[in-house]
This record gives structure tokens, C-alpha cells and sequence, in this order.
């Protein structure tokens, strides 16, 4: 997707974006539509899977924390190839668990959005889904895995079965309401020192 620069986004505090929640929930819907209306670039993580938990998941198996490791590495290289172009950016992960958000934020000043709506409207959601390597019969595992953010933690909280423009307004409001990132951060060496211990932790 191209970036472009709009009064809107100029107006905006540009934070690296992870649009998150359990699958079914409309991550993908969701994000490219932020990243259209603000004009971001915009990250399928899925698409950073390797082939192996592709495989996995494809035969109805579910992800344990160690295929998840190079899975988020690799999602937050991107954040941060993204977030050294100071122009903003949108990601998609579920990112269930506290430590994969932590992983994921590590040393950059992520956002997330996180897209909550109950199991029913869920099932719902991936009973009409096609053509998507995570099956309906998953939903009960990443529920399980799932650990919601908490006020602590840098997140926006939307309701998923809402309408998709009041979805996108919820958020612009709320990153209206947040300070511009501090200058330097990406070259901070405790950050970057983090950082590398993060990644060697499972």
C-alpha cells in the first residue's frame, strides 16, 4: 500500500500500530482501513508466519509459544524498519499474550488496538469465512491463550461488531489524545539492549 500525506494523518502523533485480538474479530478489515483513511503502510502478519506454523495451523494444530518466537521477531523487525521512517505504520498479530505484546512493543513506542467481541459473534464471524489456513475449530485455543490487555499497557480497546467507521473514528480519537513520540528512541542503547534480550527469551 502507498503512503500518502493527508491533513488528517499530519495532524496525528505517528505510532507504529498492531491491530490485535483472537481470530474472527476483523483484524485485517480493520487496520487496512486505518492505514487507507490515514495513509500508513499497512502489514498482514500473517504473512510473516513461516512455513512450518503455516502448516500447523492449517492441519487444525495449534501454535505454541516456540513457533511463535520467529514469527514475532519477524513482525517486530518490521515495526521497526517502519518506525525509522517516522511516518507511521499498522500491523496485524493477534497478539494474545502479555509477553508477545512485550516482545512485539520492545523497545518502540507501539500502540495497540485491541478488538473485543464475545465467542458467539465470533463463531459467527469464521463459521462464513473462507480460503484463511486458521480454522473455526482454533477458536477455543486462542481463547485460551488469550490474556486481555490490561489499563497498564499501551492499547486502544474497541468493540469488534461495531460498525467499521465508528471503529476507525474511536481510534483517530484516541491517538489525538496521545503525546508525539519522544525523539531518539530508536537509537536509545538500553531500549536496543532490551531489545536483544527480549528476543532470546521464549
Amino acid at each position: 500500500m502507498s503512503q500518502s500525506s493527508t491533513p488528517e494523518k499530519n495532524s496525528l502523533p505517528l505510532y507504529p500500530m498492531v491491530v490485535m485480538g483472537v481470530c474472527g474479530t476483523g483484524k485485517s478489515c480493520v487496520a487496512k482501513a486505518i492505514a487507507e483513511r490515514l495513509g500508513l503502510a499497512f502489514k498482514e502478519g500473517d504473512s510473516l508466519h513461516p512455513q512450518s506454523n503455516v502448516d500447523k495451523m492449517s492441519a487444525g494444530i495449534p501454535l505454541n509459544d516456540e513457533d511463535r518466537v520467529p514469527w514475532l521477531r519477524k513482525c517486530r523487525e518490521w515495526l521497526r524498519g517502519e518506525a525509522q521512517k517516522h511516518t507511521g505504520a499498522i500491523l496485524t498479530c493477534s497478539a494474545l499474550k502479555r509477553q508477545y505484546r512485550e516482545r512485539l512493543a520492545c523497545g518502540l513506542p507501539v500502540r495497540f488496538v485491541y478488538l473485543k467481541t464475545s465467542r458467539a459473534e465470533l463463531e459467527k464471524r469464521l463459521a462464513n469465512r473462507k480460503g484463511h489456513f486458521m480454522k473455526p475449530g482454533m477458536l477455543d485455543s486462542q481463547l485460551k491463550t488469550l490474556e486481555e490487555p490490561t489499563a497498564d499497557e499501551p492499547v486502544i480497546v474497541v468493540p469488534a461488531d461495531a460498525p467499521l467507521e465508528e471503529i476507525i473514528n474511536t481510534v483517530v480519537a484516541e491517538l489525538k489524545k496521545l503525546p508525539y513520540p519522544q525523539p531518539g528512541y530508536l537509537d536509545d542503547p538500553k531500549a536496543a539492549a532490551l531489545a536483544a534480550d527480549t528476543d532470546r527469551k521464549v
